[in-house]
């Protein structure tokens, strides 16, 4: 790392001589593709709500830590999303009711539940960091863990990307041909809780949902099949981060509020070209 930071101080810019401003660069080289990558099949399969309940469970996997005395709130979140997300993808099989209505179901529970054990006595406030997060507090230990993670994400996506893709697109296909649509499905899901739940300490259980949404959803506006959706989505998830972040820096404002708001335009600048190019 410290070659590293020897190699950025060298840089001639004034944002790269700040510690933190380097270590936020990194974890958004680390985060954006890991968010990316599992952004385009949360987007294909319609499940922007439930990555937003993941993101809103993390205030109860922190309160359930508190709970049974678990120092790590990261060990409670991850452990409560995984769980939350089969339970989820388990009652979502038996066709009890829509899609949504059960997530939003959990989603409205979970937060919920959260708020009011953590809030008793009055001792909320010093969880509130978790709702908007803050990528410049992440250290060197993080960007380990982020690296690892991102290692690991790619080796399982590469391993069930092909079969995934087809259970999205037909889940009778899929099983016709020897998948097994329902473990391939929890392996998508867990692997999204995990994520989700690991990041949510830096980009903030209001904003992580935004930007697992909005590049892959700037994407498939003119994206032309799944090889260049995956493509565009980490790219725009790249540009969105590095951009949102070093702008934050001149204009002093909330980093991860700043990328959003970037990806956001990213999202109408695609939508644009798609328009454009319609008409042509």
């Amino acid at each position: 790392m410290d070659i590293l930071y020897a190699l950025f101080e060298k840089l001639p810019f004034s944002w790269t001589q700040y510690g933190f401003m380097v270590n936020a660069f990194i974890a958004v080289l680390l985060i954006s593709p890991l968010l990316g990558t599992l952004g385009t099949m949360t987007v294909n399969n319609k499940m922007a709500f439930f990555s937003d309940a993941l993101g809103h469970s993390a205030l109860t996997g922190i309160a359930i830590g508190v709970m049974i005395g678990i120092d790590n709130m990261l060990i409670s979140m991850v452990a409560f999303g995984i769980l939350l997300s089969l339970i989820i993808m388990k009652v979502k099989a038996t066709n009890s009711a829509s899609a949504d209505t059960i997530i939003s179901v959990f989603s409205s529970t979970s937060v919920a539940l959260g708020l009011v054990i953590l809030s008793i006595g009055g001792g909320f406030s010093k969880y509130s960091q978790y709702l908007i997060g803050d990528i410049l507090a992440i250290t060197s230990k993080d960007l380990l863990l982020l690296f690892v993670l991102l290692i690991v994400v790619l080796l399982i996506w590469g391993l069930i990307y092909n079969k995934l893709l087809l259970v999205s697109l037909n889940a009778d296909l899929a099983a016709s041909r020897g998948i097994k649509h329902r473990l391939i499905e929890n392996i998508f899901v867990v692997l999204v809780a995990v994520v989700v739940m690991l990041s949510i300490k830096w980009i903030g259980v209001l904003l992580i949902n935004s930007l697992l949404i909005l590049p892959a959803a700037a994407a498939r506006n003119i994206a032309k099949n799944s090889k260049q959706h995956l493509i565009y989505t980490i790219s725009i998830s790249l540009l969105s981060g590095i951009i949102g972040l070093i702008l934050s820096f001149y204009i002093n404002s909330s980093s991860g509020a700043t990328i959003v708001l970037t990806s956001a335009i990213m999202f109408f600048i695609t939508l644009l070209i798609r328009k454009l190019s319609e008409r042509s």
